[in-house]
């Protein structure tokens, strides 16, 4: 087990899982073989299939930001084109799910322009 708060797993537990991954292994497996949950297992092997083993073994390190542009393609190809999240997690390289479901709701009820990035709001004194 990890110290960090945002991840249970340390990344030797992530190390073998991607090695295992690589060697083509479902996450059911992968799961029993760990002793790890198996909804767990199965987000790492999505988040190994859209950023690969360094993907995989930097996750809880930083928060990924994307572009307007890849927000607007993901939410298209999945609202619009029925493409399904794993696969639009692969081609746009996103390494988690929950942004996407994100950007598919925005989508969904404003449109693109609901996906353009919000001014911070900064105070004068």
């Amino acid at each position: 087990m990890s110290i960090g708060l945002r991840c249970r797993h340390d990344r030797s537990v992530r190390e073998l899982a991607a090695g295992m991954f690589g060697e083509g292994r479902g996450y059911k497996s992968v799961a029993r073989s760990l002793g790890i949950p198996a909804e767990a297992v199965r987000k790492w092997q999505q988040t190994y299939r859209a950023t690969g083993r360094d993907g995989l073994l930097k996750m809880g390190e930083k928060h990924s930001r994307y572009d307007f542009e890849t927000k607007v393609a993901a939410a298209r190809a999945v609202v619009d084109d029925g493409m399904a999240k794993p696969e639009a997690m692969e081609r746009f390289g996103i390494a988690s799910a929950t942004p996407l479901k994100q950007w598919c709701r925005l989508y969904r009820e404003g449109g693109a322009g609901a996906l353009r990035p919000k001014p911070k709001r900064r105070w004068r004194t």
